[in-house]
């Protein structure tokens, strides 16, 4: 993938990314309050697998070079960690809304700086560790432990922001032997073959305006991730990645309009503090790059 440097445009695509996210969260939202969580994930991702096939196809090599990977354990592993992780994010969205669920979730950029250490040999400085330790107060802000009103629901979206976090460091590992094409390819057929053997059974009949909502689903989905590509073709990573917090705002604002959910404070405030430890360990990242 040859890589641009118009960092302005790269802003632009990575907002919209972070929209059409957002509006797949809420149509997830609503599909899994009516249907079970598997069958919403399992239709996703059969259209995300068709998305990968034609993008393999489209490429040098066809898909014998996309499927070509020199660690196969370590591709279908991320790939399976990733659908398990977006079933249960989905099932955050039904427990808890998608306010305070992407609060929780907003924590993973962290997550990903304290764990590249001991899984990826990574040196981590005594400023990200700092603003890692600043950004889980945010996170006890969020879930209010010991206070009489804590909902062990919370800890839901912390889980999937830990498995995210680690199909992150994954993913950077895979990087070292194959291309971002093949990990891009795994990750949707792994994903696809395992959420299918596990959510078949769960099969639902679906209304027709369901089944509308079901395409908007796929169609955000896919338009989301191509438009990722596009984005980091356009830019470098490292400049684009900390607007992937609009996400967290666009997916609030769907959730208090459309869904009237409530905006506490300390949702707010917990928010704020581990976007911003989260902004600082871009930043440090980037300098020390």
């Amino acid at each position: 993938m040859s890589q641009g440097n118009n960092t302005r445009l790269g802003i632009g695509i990575m907002i919209a990314v972070t929209l059409l996210f957002a509006l797949q969260d809420g149509l997830s939202r609503h599909l899994a309050g009516e249907y079970n969580v598997l069958m919403v994930v399992m239709l996703r991702y059969w259209f995300f697998a068709l998305f990968v096939i034609a993008i393999a196809m489209r490429s040098a090599g066809g898909i014998r070079a996309a499927a070509a990977t020199k660690q196969p354990l370590l591709q279908i592993g991320r790939g399976v960690l990733l659908v398990l992780e977006i079933c249960v994010m989905v099932y955050a969205f039904t427990l808890l809304g998608l306010v305070e669920s992407h609060a929780v979730f907003t924590c993973y950029p962290l997550l990903v700086a304290a764990l590249s250490g001991p899984i990826l040999g990574e040196h981590v400085g005594w400023r990200r560790w700092s603003a890692i330790g600043v950004g889980f107060v945010g996170v006890l802000i969020i879930l209010q432990p010991g206070m009489g009103v804590f909902d062990p629901a919370a800890l839901v979206p912390l889980t999937s922001a830990m498995m995210f976090a680690l199909y992150g460091l994954l993913t950077r590992h895979a990087a070292k032997l194959d291309s971002a094409a093949t990990s891009f390819f795994w990750t949707g057929i792994a994903g696809a073959v395992t959420i299918t053997a596990i959510g078949i059974w769960s099969w639902e009949p679906m209304s027709q305006t369901d089944w509308f909502w079901m395409g908007c689903l796929c169609l955000t989905g896919v338009s989301g991730h191509w438009l990722l590509i596009k984005c980091y073709e356009v830019a470098e990573a490292s400049a684009v990645q900390p607007f992937a917090y609009f996400q967290l705002v666009f997916a609030a604002g769907i959730g208090l309009v459309l869904f009237r959910e409530e905006l506490a404070a300390n949702i707010v405030i917990g928010a704020a503090i581990i976007v911003a430890a989260g902004l600082f360990t871009f930043w440090r990242e980037r300098v020390q790059r």
